[in-house]
């Protein structure tokens, strides 16, 4: 070819720049004949810049454009906090506060005159109300529900890890209990979904056998019912085919490389009365460990309703675990992620006046779940009614995650949601285990140093009228002021006015609002 070129007397090196001149040439005929895209029929060649600025959009925003403070969902110095006490680091900021503390919604905890010593081991929760044999002592904070499937094999290694050496607690997610949740001896609360994972017969119905034989390793130390979560409330959850290989189905009981489908509700119960009873049954089956059940609130009258459950039944869970609905996920619809579900503030009020007010608070533990990152987060919930916090994304981020939001895609670039192989072997287990117990630890360190400057030494002593809101500019209340706060048993004796007509409502045998 190049004696031919030489020959009519042209210069190879000619030839060579003129490639791309061709090859643009041909994607530019291609884009005007094309019918899809209007923006390249227009504009050919150009136009594709639109879509790799499209594709990188979320990383220009992330790294060039968002300030330190308003990235979402999780802000630039939440992430920093996270990264630097997982790797161990300092995390101390200079020169003050970029926050505009006169902005409506700005929140502050109230520091003492008289501040109080640090506790030097940090306090725990005992989860097991009278009806429990096995209770379990949870740390204040512990790592979310993320199943295997939803993240890799390596992610779950480091958390459960990360968990057994700092002496917390790993949720399993709906997923199924898997070997990597159980290598590393991390304790386990197992969560069992609608799709009954790990403990479900082949028509999909609960398999109490294999759930009895599976309740009872020495790992599993709760387990939890989950009935909705705050991304998603009211729609389960799809697992594309392609993403359930042989070890999948196999943790989930499913076939292998078909999609699978969790149900929108439970099979087994279907009146509140029946969820109580399936509880205590779950209880039973487990051999009398901690069993509770997590959800994303609805409305208020529903969870009363439950209430009525525990009281007409004799038995209650001995733990309740409430999802915000600013909580995360893999994937979901933008619709039901933005505007499906109370959020955790609202959530927490209610479940913890709720039990307050029906005389069941002192035998069920409250946990809290949605954007807890840093001792803050965790303060403010036990504030507002948690006994103990668990983090999802927070965690990630302490595994690599840097928020890129490609989780559904199975292309996560730092190995932590994604089961390509090839990708996940970019999260070393080795050095991201210590990570996770790093950050946990720091974490419920600074949540004690936070309450110590309230002049507060044990979570039970945090009061409502600690936490301020700015409502206005010159005006803020404190959430004493701001919420109703229930007496214990007062809905038995007289429930207010601004709860009575929901309690009279909620009706224990029927699952609508």
């Amino acid at each position: 070819m190049v004696a031919a070129v030489a020959a009519v007397g042209l210069s190879p090196w000619w030839c060579l720049a003129a490639v791309p001149l061709i090859l643009l040439g041909l994607l530019g005929a291609a884009d005007l004949l094309q019918r899809r895209h209007s923006m390249l029929r227009n504009y050919p060649v150009l136009g594709h810049a639109r879509f790799l600025l499209e594709r990188i959009r979320r990383e220009l925003q992330q790294y060039f454009i968002e300030r330190n403070f308003d990235g979402r969902p999780f802000d630039r110095d939440v992430r920093s906090i996270v990264y630097e006490r997982a790797k161990g680091t300092d995390t101390e900021q200079p020169y003050g506060t970029e926050r505009d503390v006169y902005q409506p919604g700005y929140e502050f905890l109230v520091p003492s005159m008289a501040p109080c010593p640090v506790p030097k081991t940090p306090p725990r929760v005992r989860v097991g109300g009278p009806d429990c044999s096995r209770p379990y002592d949870m740390a204040l904070l512990n790592v979310s529900a993320m199943s295997f499937g939803s993240l890799s094999a390596n992610a779950i290694l480091a958390l459960n890890g990360g968990a057994a050496a700092g002496g917390f607690a790993h949720d399993t997610g709906e997923g199924g209990l898997s070997e990597y949740h159980l290598r590393p001896r991390g304790d386990l609360i197992w969560e069992v979904g609608t799709g009954y994972f790990g403990c479900r017969t082949r028509d999909g119905d609960f398999d109490a056998a294999e759930f009895a034989d599976k309740a009872a390793h020495d790992h599993v130390k709760c387990v939890s019912l989950k009935l909705s979560q705050g991304a998603k409330s009211g729609i389960g959850g799809v697992l594309p085919g392609a993403k359930v290989n042989a070890e999948i189905a196999k943790v989930r009981d499913v076939p292998e490389g078909q999609t699978v489908i969790s149900p929108l509700y439970h099979k087994v119960f279907s009146t509140r009365r029946e969820l109580v009873r399936f509880i205590a049954r779950m209880r039973e089956l487990s051999g009398g460990k901690p069993t509770g059940f997590k959800l994303c609130v609805g409305s208020r009258r529903q969870f009363l309703a439950v209430c009525k459950a525990m009281l007409a039944e004799g038995t209650a869970p001995d733990f309740i675990v409430v999802d915000g609905g600013e909580g995360g996920i893999g994937a979901a619809p933008l619709e039901f992620a933005d505007h499906v579900g109370t959020p955790l503030t609202e959530g927490l009020l209610t479940v913890h006046n709720a039990l307050v007010g029906a005389g069941l608070r002192d035998r069920i533990r409250i946990g809290a779940s949605g954007k807890i990152a840093t001792g803050t987060d965790l303060v403010k919930r036990l504030l507002q009614g948690a006994d103990y916090g668990n983090a999802a994304r927070a965690m990630m981020f302490a595994v690599g995650c840097i928020q890129v939001q490609r989780c559904h895609t199975n292309t996560c670039l730092t190995g932590v949601t994604t089961q390509d192989p090839r990708r996940a072997r970019a999260l070393d287990v080795r050095d991201k285990t210590p990570r996770v117990q790093r950050f946990q630890e720091a974490t419920v360190a600074s949540a004690l140093q936070i309450m110590a400057s309230m002049g507060v030494t044990d979570p039970a002593e945090l009061r409502p009228h600690m936490l301020r809101r700015r409502i206005a500019p010159h005006t803020e209340c404190s959430y004493e002021e701001l919420y109703d706060w229930l007496e214990p048993s007062q809905l038995l004796a007289e429930p207010p006015a601004a709860w009575a007509a929901d309690w009279q409502a909620a009706d224990p045998d029927r699952f609508t609002v």
